[in-house]
């Protein structure tokens, strides 16, 4: 649009300083419309016999209409293809990324990228995926809802623009250990505070990474032999664990609560809670401060400030219960 207003704008202007303003400006802008559209009205003003007015009308016709034509199949491409549709749903997906806090970030969305996310979306917290494949942003984003940002996440400003100054923590997965890092080192300098989950596929750099800024480091390789071990030693420990993913009595997970100083949990007995009768959660450990973890912790236990509980039981409940 810009580009055709000043095509036109252009063509008066270069008709009023030509005729030294003789002509009146509404003579000139007119004389310009109608070259460029060739409705052929004929000349308003004198062109004929005047060569610096015809050279001029020659240029602003050939240049002229090819800027308007190019213009114009930009914005029917624009409207057609949807990619104005494209433009707004990002505008409006980066003012609610804008809006988030405490929330996490993952880096790639492929193999380990996909279920991740999914993990994350039924543990209902707020997610924001940073991916360069448009594939691989589909296969995350299966119920059209997803949050993300479309761009290398080796790039800086891409974490910028998922916010990462206000998010809780990242988890980085891409296929490469040297991206790996050198997004952690940028996460770490974007922000001091955010917990830093890598992924690995050599062992050997866990060191480097944990230097680099990670506070955890995760290898596939080692889970999945873990898992393996599991499922020979021990398969029905396994199976529960599965089952307990999967119950259609609801989405169960293991998590932790912490009970702050201002909690209406901290200075109870586990007793009187209500964590089991209220919220129906069953209480598999404590934690406090740099204690060792009290495993099925007695009902007498008091429960005290910065107390970490380890829980079973619903998202819903476990939601209802980070609430409180």
């Amino acid at each position: 649009m810009l580009a055709i207003l000043l095509v036109f704008l252009s063509g008066s202007i270069g008709y009023y300083i030509i005729f030294e303003g003789r002509e009146h400006f509404i003579d000139c802008v007119y004389m310009t419309v109608i070259s460029l559209t060739s409705v052929g009205y004929g000349e308003v003003i004198a062109i004929s016999g005047n060569i610096t007015a015809q050279i001029f009308t020659m240029v602003l016709i050939t240049f002229g209409m090819g800027i308007i034509l190019y213009a114009l199949s930009s914005l029917t491409a624009l409207i057609i293809e949807g990619e104005l549709r494209g433009i707004l749903r990002k505008k409006r997906m980066k003012k609610q990324i804008d809006k988030l806090n405490n929330h996490y970030i993952v880096c790639g969305g492929g193999r380990t990228g996909v279920p991740l996310i999914d993990e994350l979306v039924k543990s209902r917290v707020d997610v924001v995926l940073v991916e360069l494949n448009d594939d691989k942003v589909a296969a995350c984003n299966k119920n059209g809802d997803l949050l993300f940002v479309k761009g290398d996440a080796t790039d800086d400003q891409n974490l910028k623009e998922a916010g990462i100054d206000n998010a809780a923590g990242i988890l980085i997965t891409l296929p490469s250990d040297k991206d790996n890092l050198f997004i952690t080192m940028s996460a770490r300098i974007l922000n001091k505070k955010i917990n830093i989950i890598t992924r690995i596929s050599d062992s050997g750099l866990e060191e480097k990474m944990k230097k680099a800024g990670a506070n955890r480091v995760v290898s596939p390789n080692a889970i999945g032999a873990m898992r393996m071990a599991s499922e020979i030693l021990r398969p029905t420990a396994v199976t529960f664990l599965d089952t307990m993913l999967r119950s259609k009595q609801g989405v169960l997970r293991i998590h932790e609560i912490n009970v702050s100083d201002h909690s209406r949990l901290s200075g109870k007995k586990i007793s009187e809670s209500g964590l089991k009768d209220k919220f129906e959660l069953l209480i598999l450990g404590v934690k406090e401060n740099s204690q060792d973890i009290i495993f099925n912790p007695p009902p007498s236990h008091v429960l005290q400030d910065d107390t970490k509980l380890i829980v079973l039981g619903k998202v819903t409940d476990i939601a209802r219960l980070k609430n409180l």
